[in-house]
């Protein structure tokens, strides 16, 4: 495909087709879409768009793949409401509406030269995809890369394919746990936290990231500071509801910022005095 990149108001919704869509679990679906016009869709990893269906409405949904140069991008969809159930419903060559990307993806050029910690939980393993996507694929710009994920249960697990593909790599360090395990399961059982005490990490040039459900930040965060982790080099990317995406509805603010434009993602040092960030 030619990389054909147009401009694109945040305002103005441009049409995707959809080109595949695959169940991951009973509750999420992944879809991966094309613009319409074939025109090359540029985003960086962590950012999200503005998905739409005429005559249903519009929500924030993160991007869980990393740039492709063929221009598709790919949307992990979790069943929590009529929009989302809408989408549920849709099959290849149907169309939606995307506004976008926006926000502040991942800082990538500060995770390059440094070890990673990529710690993942629950449906934060999905837009933390997009960057492992792209660590896996530029690894010789990156130290020792450990990916920690959470689930609340075998039957949870998203993406199962990648996971096992990252497990197979030797310079990919990847260890999943369930909270809940079933009768069959042979890996790792307990909360994620659990499996940052044994880590071998270097703190002066470790990196780590997080992505989860707000109650897990908090005692995530407590295990990188006991292992010396700075603050200043604590990733964290913020659950909130961006309803326009442009900074102009105010759902998304706290105190002074705004996530959809200001985040989601930020350095922990930067949030952390702000109360109700976390």
């Amino acid at each position: 495909m030619e990389r054909v990149l147009i401009n694109r108001s945040g305002y103005a919704v441009q049409e995707a087709r959809i080109l595949a869509v695959e169940k991951l679990t009973g509750i999420e679906t992944l879809f991966t879409v094309i613009m319409k016009d074939d025109s090359f869709f540029d985003f960086e990893p962590g950012q999200f768009v503005q998905v739409s269906l005429s005559g249903v409405g519009e929500a924030p949904i993160s991007i869980c793949s990393t740039p492709e140069t063929d221009g598709r991008f790919q949307l992990c969809v979790r069943v929590v409401g009529r929009f989302t159930g809408a989408m549920h419903r849709l099959v290849p060559g149907d169309l939606l509406g995307i506004r976008g990307p926006f926000g502040v993806g991942f800082p990538i050029e500060s995770l390059e030269d440094k070890d990673l910690l990529l710690i993942g939980g629950g449906c934060g393993v999905a837009p933390l995809r997009s960057l492992i996507q792209y660590v896996a694929a530029n690894r010789r710009d990156f130290g020792r890369v450990n990916i920690l994920l959470g689930s609340k249960n075998p039957c949870s697990v998203l993406f199962a394919d990648d996971l096992q593909n990252w497990s197979a790599r030797p310079d990919l360090n990847c260890i999943l746990t369930v909270d809940e395990p079933e009768d069959d399961w042979e890996g790792q059982t307990g909360l994620i936290t659990t499996l940052i005490p044994p880590l071998n990490i270097d703190p002066d040039r470790t990196c780590a990231v997080i992505v989860g459900p707000p109650v897990m930040y908090r005692f995530v965060i407590d295990e990188l500071l006991k292992k010396n982790i700075p603050e200043n080099r604590i990733v964290v990317s913020l659950e909130r509801h961006m309803k326009c995406g442009l900074g102009k509805c105010g759902h998304c603010q706290i105190h002074d910022i705004y996530c959809c434009q200001d985040g989601p993602v930020f350095f922990y040092d930067r949030i952390k005095g702000l109360r109700g960030a976390l």
